[in-house]
C-alpha cells in the first residue's frame, strides 16, 4: 500500500513492518558490521551487485529507514545519510567535481558553507564562484565548460534570499549542469520541493528541522533521479571505476536501472562514506527519525510564531529593520508566495536600534530565548551574526549579506507566541 501524503509518509516512509510479534518502532541496530550468508554473499555485496549491508560506515538498517524517508518526504528517487550538514555539501561537492572544476555558487549562504567553499574546497583544487543573488545572468556569466554544479539554497541562511527557482531550472538545463539545492530551511519538503523545480540534488542539515530537537547533528544527501549524468560531462560517472573492477555506475545504476536513476547516490555511497567516512551514526539516526515523525506538526506552530512575531517586531519603536520573507515589505515576499508552502521559514533577523555592545546586552538580558548557534530546534533560539556563524566574513561581505554589526538571528520555536514577545520586551527595555 503505497501513502502519498506528506503527513502519512513522516511517519511511516521507510518503515518495515514485521507480522510476527516484531517491533513497532524502528530498531537500533547499533553494530559495526553485519554478517554474511555465505563467501558467495560478501562478494555480490562488495560488487554492488546484490543489495544489503557490509559495515556502518556505508549502511545501517536504521539510518536506511532515515534514508527512504526522507527521499519519499522529496519525492526522489533515493538518499544517504551523513554525519552533519556541511557533510552532505562534501559528500556531493567531491562526487561530482575534481580538482580543476568549479562549481557557481549564490553568495547568499550560511556562513560556514561560505567558508567551505571558498577556502577547504580551494584546498582540493575545486574553485566556487560566487555570484551576487537576484540577477540570473551574473550566474551565466560564471559558467564555462568546467563548471559541474550550480549550488543555491532554498531559503539563504543569511538574508533569507529565494532565489527564483523556475530560471535557475533553465539555466541548469540550458548548460547540462545539475542544480544542487541546499533545502535545510525547506524542511525536508514541507515549506519547499527542490524536486518540483529541477534539481538534480538536495542537501539537508537533519540537525535543524528534520531532528527538531536539538539532540543530534546529521546530513542528508538526496538524489532527484532527474539528471541524465551520461551528457558527457561527468565522466566521474561513466568511466570504469578503478575500485569496483571496471563498474560503470551510470549503466549499472542510471535511468534504465530496476531502482530508477540512483546513480549519484550511489556513487556517493559506494565510494564516497566508503573513503571518506562522513557517516552518521545510528544513534543519530534513530533520533533524528524520532523527530521527523511530528516535523508538520512542530513547522505549524513555528511557521505561525515566526509570522507574528515579525509583524510584531516591525511595530516595534525600538527595532529598525526586520528580514522576514513574510512580511509583505520584504523583497523576497513575491517568491515565496510563489515556491513556498504552509510558510515562509521559521527564522527571521532584526537589527535593533543601538551598537553591537547594546546588541550583546539586549541577548544577555533574555530569560526565555537560548543563546546560540542553531536553528530548528524546538526551542526559540536567539544569535548575534557578526560575532558567531558569520563571524569569518568581512565587513564588506556582511553588508553583502544584509548583516549588520546590531543584526540578531532569531529561530522561532513551539512556545507560546506571548511568552516570546514577553521576554524580548523584558530585554527591550534594559536597553532604554
Amino acid at each position: 500500500m503505497k501513502h502519498n501524503h506528506f503527513d502519512t509518509l513522516l511517519v511511516h516512509a521507510g518503515r518495515e513492518k514485521t507480522r510476527s510479534n516484531g517491533p513497532c518502532a524502528t530498531p537500533l541496530y547499533q553494530t559495526s558490521s553485519f554478517l554474511f550468508d555465505n563467501s558467495s554473499h560478501a562478494a555480490n555485496l562488495f560488487s554492488l551487485t546484490e543489495p544489503g549491508h557490509i559495515y556502518t560506515r556505508l549502511s545501517n538498517p536504521t539510518t536506511q529507514v532515515l534514508e527512504e524517508r526522507v527521499a519519499a518526504l522529496e519525492q526522489s528517487t533515493a538518499a544517504v545519510a551523513v554525519s552533519s550538514g556541511q557533510a552532505s555539501q562534501f559528500l556531493t561537492i567531491q562526487n561530482l567535481a575534481c580538482a580543476g572544476d568549479n562549481i557557481v555558487s549564490s553568495a547568499s549562504l550560511y556562513g560556514g558553507s561560505y567558508n567551505q567553499f571558498k577556502a577547504s574546497f580551494a584546498n582540493l583544487g575545486i574553485e566556487f564562484r560566487f555570484a551576487p543573488k537576484g540577477e540570473i545572468k551574473s550566474f551565466e556569466s560564471l559558467i564555462d565548460s568546467k563548471t559541474k554544479a550550480i549550488f543555491i539554497e532554498a531559503i539563504g541562511n543569511s538574508d533569507f534570499y529565494i532565489p527564483d527557482f523556475e530560471q535557475f531550472a533553465q539555466l541548469s538545463k540550458k548548460h547540462n549542469i545539475p542544480l544542487v539545492v541546499d533545502n535545510t530551511f525547506g524542511a525536508a519538503g514541507y515549506l519547499f520541493k527542490p524536486a518540483h523545480w529541477g534539481a538534480a540534488v538536495i542537501t539537508h542539515a537533519a540537525t535543524k528541522w528534520i531532528g527538531g530537537h536539538g539532540t543530534s547533528i546529521g546530513g542528508v544527501v538526496v538524489d532527484t533521479g532527474t539528471f541524465n549524468w551520461n551528457n558527457g560531462k561527468f565522466p566521474l560517472f561513466t568511466k570504469p571505476s578503478e575500485s569496483y573492477h571496471g563498474l560503470n555506475f551510470w549503466d549499472s545504476f542510471g535511468a534504465d536501472s530496476p531502482s530508477g536513476n540512483i546513480a549519484f547516490a550511489v556513487k556517493a555511497r559506494a565510494e564516497g562514506l566508503r573513503d571518506w567516512g562522513c557517516s552518521l551514526s545510528p544513534f543519530n539516526a534513530f533520533l533524528i527519525l524520532q523527530g521527523i515523525e511530528t516535523l508538520s506538526l512542530r513547522m505549524d506552530k513555528i511557521l505561525a510564531n515566526t509570522q507574528q512575531l515579525a509583524e510584531w517586531l516591525e511595530k516595534h519603536p525600538q527595532v529598525e529593520r526586520v528580514n522576514y520573507p513574510g512580511l509583505k515589505s520584504n523583497p523576497n515576499y513575491e517568491n515565496g508566495k510563489k515556491y513556498l508552502k504552509h510558510g515562509f521559514g521559521g527564522v527571521l533577523s532584526v537589527d535593533i536600534k543601538g551598537s553591537r555592545e547594546e546588541s550583546a546586552k539586549f541577548v544577555n538580558s533574555l530569560e526565555l530565548l537560548e543563546h546560540l548557534v542553531n536553528v530548528g530546534d524546538n526551542k526559540t533560539l536567539i544569535n548575534h551574526f557578526a560575532s558567531t556563524t558569520h563571524a569569518q566574513l568581512s565587513r564588506e561581505a556582511l553588508e553583502a549579506a544584509g548583516i549588520g554589526q546590531n543584526t540578531l538571528r532569531i529561530s522561532l520555536g513551539i512556545e507560546h507566541i506571548e511568552d516570546i514577545k514577553r521576554d524580548l520586551s523584558n530585554s527591550f527595555t534594559q536597553l532604554k
